[in-house]
Formats: C-alpha cells, sequence, structure tokens
C-alpha cells in the first residue's frame, strides 16, 4: 500500500507530464499526450530533490484501457469488409515479419542492442504497447521509447508531407475517431470496464504474457465485435493514458546519458529509412495485385499507430475500413506472438 505522501508525488509527476502535453499542444508537435509527458517528465526526474515519484500504480487500470481501446476497432461493420480485403491483410503477416527482423538485425549490428530490446524497438506495434511488453521481458525499456517514438514521429511527419506533395491531396483539418465523454453511454461504459478488469485478471490467472492488456482485448473483441456494446472509450480517458504512460515512460531516462538518447535517435533514422523501402514495395505489391487506392494502400502499410493512420485516413477520404483492418491484423500479430518470440531470443 501507499501513503498520501507517496500518492502526491505520483500525481505531481502526472502534472508536470500533462503540463509537458499541453506544451506539445502549443507547439503543434505530433503525439503531444505521449511525448509531451515523456519530455517534461524525463527532464523532471533529472533533479534529484524534486518530491517526484514513478505513478505505476496507475499503470494497471490504463493497461486495461488499452485493451479494451484495442479491442473495440472490431466493430461488425469492419468484419463485413474482411472478405473482400482478404488477400491484401494476409500481406501483414510477411511485413510485419520482414520488418521486425530486419530493423532487429540493423538495432543489433550497428547500435549494439542487446537481442530483445533489438527485438522491441524493431517491432511494429504500438509505442506503449512495445514498452509494456518489453518492460515484462526486462528489456531496456528507455530505448525501446526512444526508438518507437522517433519512428512514430518520422512516420507521422513524413505521411502528411507525401500525401499532400506526391498525390496532391488536401490534409488541412482536424477530426477525432473517439467521442468526447458527455457523448459516452456511461451505463455501457460501466459494464466494459467491469468486463475488461475481469479480463484482465482472467488473464493474470492464466499466466498470459501481458495479461492486463491481452486480458480486456480479447473480451473487448468479443463484445464489440457481436454488437453487444456500441459506445467508445472517451477522448478524455485515452489522453489520460497516454499522459499515465508518459510520464512513466519518462523516469526510465533515469541515469540515460543525453549523449545517448541522440545517437539512438541518430541511428533509428537508418531503421525508419529500412522500414520506408520495405513498406513501398508491399504497397506496390498490394496496389498491382488489388488495384485498391493508392493512398489507401499507404496507410495500411505505414508502420504508424492506428490511431495516428486513421485520423489522416478520416481527413483526406481514405478507406478507413481497408485501413483498420490492416493495423488491427498487424497489431493483433505483433500483441500475440511478440511476448513468445522474445521469451526464445
Amino acid at each position: 500500500m501507499i501513503n498520501m505522501q507517496q500518492l502526491s508525488q505520483m500525481l505531481l509527476a502526472l502534472f508536470i507530464g500533462f503540463c509537458g502535453s499541453i506544451l506539445f499542444i502549443f507547439l503543434h508537435l505530433p503525439l503531444p499526450w505521449l511525448l509531451g509527458a515523456i519530455f517534461t517528465t524525463s527532464i523532471a526526474m533529472r533533479f534529484e530533490n524534486l518530491p517526484i515519484q514513478s505513478p505505476k500504480i496507475f499503470s494497471a487500470p490504463a493497461r486495461i484501457l488499452i485493451g479494451l481501446i484495442i479491442g473495440s476497432a472490431f466493430t461488425p461493420q469492419i468484419l463485413e469488409f474482411l472478405h473482400i480485403y482478404l488477400f491484401s491483410i494476409l500481406l501483414i503477416i510477411p511485413y510485419s515479419i520482414i520488418v521486425t527482423f530486419a530493423g532487429m538485425y540493423y538495432y543489433v549490428r550497428f547500435l549494439r542492442f542487446d537481442r530483445k530490446t533489438a527485438f522491441f524497438s524493431s517491432t511494429p506495434g504500438g509505442v506503449v504497447e512495445m514498452v509494456i511488453l518489453g518492460e515484462e521481458q526486462k528489456a531496456d525499456t528507455s530505448k525501446i521509447t526512444l526508438v518507437q517514438s522517433s519512428r512514430l514521429l518520422f512516420v507521422v511527419l513524413t505521411l502528411p508531407f507525401i500525401i499532400q506533395y506526391v498525390f496532391h491531396l488536401d490534409i488541412s483539418g482536424n477530426q477525432l475517431i473517439t467521442k468526447a465523454l458527455k457523448d459516452t453511454n456511461i451505463i455501457e461504459f460501466f459494464y466494459l470496464i467491469i468486463l475488461g478488469t475481469f479480463g484482465a485478471l482472467l488473464a493474470k490467472k492464466l499466466r498470459m504474457s501481458a495479461a492486463f492488456l491481452i486480458g480486456p482485448m480479447i473480451f473487448s473483441v468479443i463484445v464489440y465485435s457481436g454488437g453487444f456494446v456500441h459506445t467508445l472509450i472517451p477522448d478524455e480517458l485515452i489522453k489520460f493514458v497516454q499522459v499515465i504512460f508518459g510520464t512513466i515512460i519518462g523516469f526510465t531516462f533515469k541515469g540515460v546519458k543525453l549523449r545517448m538518447i541522440i545517437k539512438t535517435l541518430m541511428g533509428t533514422f537508418g531503421h525508419f529509412v529500412i522500414i520506408a523501402l520495405i513498406s513501398a514495395i508491399f504497397v506496390y505489391i498490394a496496389y498491382h495485385f488489388f488495384g485498391f487506392p493508392i493512398v489507401s494502400i499507404l496507410l495500411a502499410f505505414s508502420p504508424g499507430g492506428q490511431t495516428e493512420m486513421n485520423l489522416i485516413a478520416l481527413i483526406v477520404g481514405a478507406n478507413v475500413p481497408y485501413i483498420t483492418i490492416h493495423h488491427i491484423m498487424r497489431l493483433f500479430i505483433v500483441m500475440n506472438l511478440a511476448p513468445m518470440v522474445a521469451k526464445r531470443l
């Protein structure tokens, strides 16, 4: 049990992380709620006299929410398109494998990462998800955070440029793919939280890897795909979860020298170039054989976060179900296979 002093120190750390998010929003930087919290917390924790500590007590409920968010993408409408996109979706399997092991070779060979850290750094999953899995497998979470955040940053910065100047599509505007708290069905959301908690505890009892993430995700997939639940996770909670993990991740940089951070960021760009080449090959294959719109394919085979890719898809009017299914498939493969592969490294 934690005392009031420890709780106040955790809340202060979260407030510092929140301030970083606001700063990133003001500066119009990508992923402000996550990267902003990481930025300010990683600076604040270097001041030893500052009364803050990592808010890890909030980690378990935040993981449950992430699992529910991932599963919420499996709506009945999305599943109706599976047979149309089947062969294109299957390309995600070799794509994920090639991207992961090409990146793993790069980080082990050129940046001297250990195998587990290299594996989770190169796996095309979400930043938070890979940090969670990497932490459970005793990998270097500070390096995973740097690499995964840098990859996402490179993708988010380059894709709009490509879409606007290569394909001449307008990307101005801002649309959310989640509902505000005031528009959320509170009763459905309450039942969803209970179900997610039960799924987490059951998965923990069954000794599943990343139990507090995988368990809620499985139950969320069932209730959303079956049409039993329709309300989405409130946007405010999704942002708060990012602040929580951004703050926790910021503490992983304790003792990491600035030179190492800069070196890792520079090294990550080489991996980004490799990913870009691999993605270009798969985009060409999908476009040549299946004839889907090129921008939709580009977003489907881009190793960015599902939320960010869907947001760009909404703005440019791309085929959202097609893109969503591909990113769900990639994340599903990563979340279920990564822990098993990591244990054997």
